[in-house]
Parts: C-alpha cells; sequence; structure tokens
C-alpha cells in the first residue's frame, strides 16, 4: 500500500472514532443534538465511509499498464480531508452561532469535497476497464492477442 492509501484508512478509523465521540455528546448533551447530528452523520458517512471507500480503491482497483496514481492519491486525500476538517469545524460553529466565518468554512468544506470526488473519478476513469483492456496492457507492443493455430 502506498502511504496515501494508508493515510486514507488511517484517517477514515479517525472519522469513526470522532463520530461515535459526537454520538455521545448528543447523548449527554442533548441540547447540542441540532448543532451536532448533521456533523455525526457527515463524519460517518463522509469521513468514515468515502475515506474508506478511496482508500481501498486506489489500493485494490486493477492498474492497467502498472499505472501510479501518487498525484492524484495526494490531491484527493488532501481535498478530502481538508474538506472534512472544514465541516466538522465550521458546522457545527455555524448552528449555534450563525456568524459569517463559521458559515464560510461550512460552505469551503462543500467544495473542497466535491473536488476531491472530482479528482477520485478522474483517477478512477483510468482504471476501471474490462479484462482484456488489462490483458492488452501487460502484453509487451507487437506480441499476438491470441495465439497462433498449430496444424495437426
Amino acid at each position: 500500500m502506498s502511504r496515501w492509501e494508508v493515510a486514507f484508512l488511517r484517517c477514515a478509523l479517525a472519522w469513526l472514532v470522532l463520530a461515535g465521540l459526537a454520538g455521545m455528546a448528543m447523548a449527554v448533551w442533548p441540547h447540542l443534538a441540532g448543532a451536532i447530528a448533521p456533523t455525526h452523520g457527515h463524519l460517518g458517512l463522509t469521513g468514515f465511509m468515502l475515506s474508506m471507500v478511496m482508500g481501498v480503491a486506489y489500493w485494490m482497483l486493477p492498474r492497467p499498464g502498472g499505472v501510479r496514481q501518487a498525484g492524484y492519491e495526494a490531491v484527493t486525500f488532501a481535498l478530502l480531508q481538508a474538506g472534512m476538517v472544514a465541516r466538522v469545524v465550521g458546522e457545527p460553529w455555524w448552528r449555534l452561532t450563525g456568524e459569517p466565518l463559521p458559515h464560510a468554512l461550512f460552505a469551503l468544506s462543500g467544495g473542497l469535497t466535491f473536488a476531491a470526488i472530482v479528482a477520485f473519478v478522474l483517477a478512477m476513469s483510468r482504471r476501471v476497464v474490462t479484462v482484456e483492456a488489462i490483458r492488452a496492457a501487460a502484453r509487451p507492443r507487437g506480441a499476438r492477442s491470441t495465439p497462433p493455430e498449430h496444424g495437426g
């Protein structure tokens, strides 16, 4: 696994723990549930699930022709995690105060997350291919696609 794939999975686990803590916080301080509940859901679905899916996809999906995508991995990771931090900080703060700075963080989080999704889609579009394309990419140039017929 690349360092970015490991980072995706470790962040996914951290977001899962934070989702659990947010859930506990709502149980302990129910008056804050309105401010915390949307962030709690985002921690679980976007933080945990999307980080996990992206990390595993970069790790496990085929690499036709041995393609390496460290740049895409790094950009996707940075955008997604920055979007998560902006959301986790900005959203509850904005919901509690209505101030413009936390609202700007909350809005920025959506743009960063969307940019991460676009980067991921661009990267995966090069890797989601048929088995024939993978075999063709693995053959040396000039090699036949099928073995020659043998006379009998």
